[in-house]
């Protein structure tokens, strides 16, 4: 037994396969490792995730989403690797100790959320989603004029893996992509134009459709506000699959009774889920999907789940510097 045998033990709870552990073996090197997750979970829309008790006091890292609470149990961990990208509950005081280290899966739900994204996106220009709400009413009714997103213009608010690839699929059918992202300086795959957030106001004008990949934090929250909903094209189109909170839910409701813009794509809200007496429910330019833009509907994010993993496995067992790694709140 190595030297890290004393005083590591990863507990992984992804559901892996036999191959798959071996990987995770030899990436560990002489670090030992727990597989506590069901392989059977394989496929399935959700995994789940808890370190046995006995784990709990030698558990210095943990690959999945255990409770929060559940952190706290274990008191040597130092590194929590997540398989979402969002690790909002995470990030909270008290949730991890002040110097622990905590990784998400951002890269591995860019194709996923993106093509969901462009789905809804074309489903509401094209007036599918009115066609669908008429089925069961057997309404045989032309629900009136569709769009073309070539020549359109798609402001991509938040342009990392998410809105990257989004903008990528909007230039393939001919649109002009404009990203917003805290440093502009940086360029983001198939954005024509980045501006920094305070621009958001002058670029708003331009957009006819409004794409929104940003997490939950306080410069985000209600970031599409009432006037700035106002502003807005009356043909434009909105669409959330970041966080429910940075949409003024009732200033879009308001601006979708009104008739005021084209329609409405979310695959998050505020608060979620979305409670029944929501009046967005009933809107019948307002395309809701209960949060399954990611997940594990695609084959090719659980691979890249695992992939990312794997990595920051290899990089624990060598002392070097994690992927992907998230502030904590103090």
């Amino acid at each position: 037994m190595g030297i890290w045998n004393d005083r590591k033990l990863i507990v992984n709870c992804l559901p892996l396969t036999e191959s798959e552990r071996a990987q995770f073996i030899r990436a560990a090197k002489d670090i030992p490792q727990e597989f506590v997750g069901d392989s059977t979970q394989r496929g399935s829309m959700s995994w789940t995730a808890a370190v046995p008790e006995e784990l709990k006091a030698k558990a210095t890292a943990v690959i999945g989403n255990i409770a929060p609470e559940e952190c706290a149990q274990c008191p040597k961990l130092e590194w929590l690797q997540t398989w979402s990208a969002g690790v909002d509950k995470y990030q909270r005081p008290g949730i991890l100790q002040p110097g622990s280290m905590l990784t998400n899966a951002t890269g591995a739900y860019g194709q996923s959320v993106s093509e969901h994204m462009f789905a809804m996106m074309w489903a509401i220009m094209k007036n599918l989603h009115i066609y669908a709400a008429s089925n069961p009413n057997a309404m045989w009714q032309d629900a009136g004029r569709a769009v073309s997103p070539n020549g359109k213009t798609a402001l991509v608010i938040g342009t990392g893996d998410i809105g990257s690839h989004f903008a990528r699929l909007c230039k393939n059918v001919g649109m002009t992509t404009i990203g917003i992202r805290r440093n502009p300086a940086v360029e983001a795959p198939g954005v024509d134009h980045i501006v920094g957030f305070e621009s958001l106001d002058d670029v708003l004008q331009y957009a006819d459709v409004i794409a929104m990949c940003v997490p939950s934090t306080s410069t985000t929250y209600h970031l599409l506000n009432a006037e700035r909903i106002a502003s807005l094209k009356p043909d434009a189109i909105i669409i959330n699959a970041g966080r429910g909170n940075a949409i003024e839910s009732q200033a879009l409701a308001d601006a979708l009774a009104e008739g005021r813009i084209r329609g409405a794509a979310l695959d998050v809200t505020e608060p979620e889920p979305l409670p029944a007496n929501s009046p967005l429910w009933c809107e019948p330019k307002c395309l809701i999907t209960p949060h399954v833009a990611g997940g594990n509907h695609l084959e090719i994010t659980e691979r890249s789940i695992i992939s990312i993993a794997l990595g920051n496995v290899r990089c624990y067992a060598n002392g070097q510097s994690l992927d992907n790694r998230m502030p904590i709140k103090s």
